[in-house]
């Protein structure tokens, strides 16, 4: 079991915590041809001109609006299907819708980007048929106030199938015979959700929602990047974007080091915070 768990060990070491080490360009003018440690040493000016530029606070701004609507509209998305597939008797069925489900995961966020500007771009398959019918048409990919909505709707489409299979494994241990005395009892559906399914998979719901509070100023990436364009930075900047135009495209390498790891200490202070509320409601959390 132990050498099993050497891969995913090493390359945790290397690719994550081994890269800590580049954070010390944050502190840096970081110039490649010199490398990490022959860069002058600049102090906290790289933190200085983040928190003064607006652009970035921009990008805080949209980070924080996207993942609000993320926790509020997707993270019970998975735990509702996981019920929904969990109540079906049929076995074939479950399966299908399972495999139909969870197959959106397995698209890369280009083809998912292309496919949601194929059915809702401006010259897409809705304002195809409403030009048909003669009504107006609308652009909801170009949209910038329907940017944030549209990026909840597609995590939902692509990763809703994925995030049910833990639900269902803690699902899965729920003892039948709690439902079985709670209906005798005179227990409706609802009630057995509320006093017997709930309670089981509490922990699982707990320690999910610590985890995505952790990853919280994360809200995708390559998903963001690839429509950035049609709305404009002001709706799609979020840090990630920042600090890839910041430091790849820009080559400010120390200034956008600064935005990440800003970040990143943002992102383990809510699991900090998250895991001690958890502790005081009597869970588990991620750690004792």
């Amino acid at each position: 079991m132990f050498l099993l768990m050497l891969p995913g060990l090493v390359y945790f070491l290397v690719f994550h915590y081994g890269a800590l080490v580049g954070n010390v360009i944050a502190f840096k003018d970081y110039v490649p041809f010199d490398g990490i440690w022959g860069s002058p040493w600049v102090g906290p000016e790289n933190f200085q001109r983040m928190f003064q530029d607006t652009a970035f606070w921009d990008a805080v701004l949209n980070t924080l609006w996207i993942a609000v609507l993320q926790i509020v509209f997707y993270f019970p998305v998975p735990l509702a299907l996981a019920l929904l597939l969990h109540t079906l008797t049929w076995s074939t069925v479950r399966r299908f819708v399972q495999s139909v489900a969870y197959l959106p995961h397995f698209i890369s966020w280009v083809i998912v980007v292309a496919l949601f500007q194929q059915v809702l771009g401006d010259t897409g398959l809705v304002n195809s048929y409403l030009g048909d019918a003669g009504l107006s048409t609308v652009d909801i990919i170009g949209n910038p106030d329907a940017f944030k909505p549209l990026t909840v709707a597609q995590v939902i489409w692509k990763d809703a199938g994925w995030g049910t299979i833990i639900f269902l494994a803690a699902l899965s241990q729920v003892d039948e015979q709690q439902y079985e005395a709670a209906a005798i009892d005179g227990a409706g559906p609802w009630r057995r959700f509320w006093h017997v399914t709930l309670p089981a998979i509490r922990p699982v719901i707990v320690l999910l929602l610590i985890m995505r509070l952790g990853d919280i100023l994360s809200v995708g990436f390559e998903q963001m990047l690839l429509q950035r364009d049609a709305v404009g930075p002001e709706a799609a900047e979020i840090i990630d974007t920042f600090v890839y135009y910041q430091g790849i495209v820009g080559g400010d390498y120390g200034f956008a080091a600064a935005a990440g790891l800003f970040k990143g200490v943002i992102g383990a202070l809510l699991v900090y915070a998250a895991n001690k509320v958890a502790h005081r409601l009597g869970e588990q959390g991620v750690y004792k």
